[in-house]
């Protein structure tokens, strides 16, 4: 009778491993499907962020070589006076669109500068 027991002790122990370890293993594919979804909705969400920041980055750049190229363009416009205005000293007009776009020149080259700086924040900005 005592071996009844322990029979029946000793199958209902293996009865609760198998249970639990039948329940162990569902609860591991659970978290591991879980998991491999976070792990590829991450990789997408990176993906949408580098296309975004490269995207901006070429943004940033064709505002930059705009007003790069307009700055090169005021300058040499200002050189073609700077000539014309040594030939012609007695002119007035002259002077006054040499002044004016010497101002012009300025303007322009702090707004590149500006843009450079801005386009130097957001480079650190994505790269960190």
């Amino acid at each position: 009778m005592v071996r009844r027991g322990r029979s029946r002790i000793l199958v209902g122990f293996a009865v609760a491993m198998f249970l639990g370890v039948a329940v162990y293993f569902r609860l591991w594919a659970i978290q591991y499907s879980l998991f491999s979804d976070d792990a590829e909705l991450i990789r997408r969400q990176f993906d949408l962020a580098n296309k975004e920041a490269m995207d901006e980055s070429a943004e940033w750049r064709l505002r930059f070589d705009k007003e790069a190229e307009k700055a090169s363009k005021c300058a040499k416009e200002l050189e073609e006076i700077k000539e014309s205005f040594e030939k012609k000293e007695d002119s007035t007009s002259s002077d006054k669109r040499l002044k004016m776009l010497q101002k012009e020149n300025v303007a322009l080259l702090e707004q590149m500068e500006t843009i450079k700086n801005e386009l130097e924040a957001e480079k650190r900005r994505c790269r960190s």
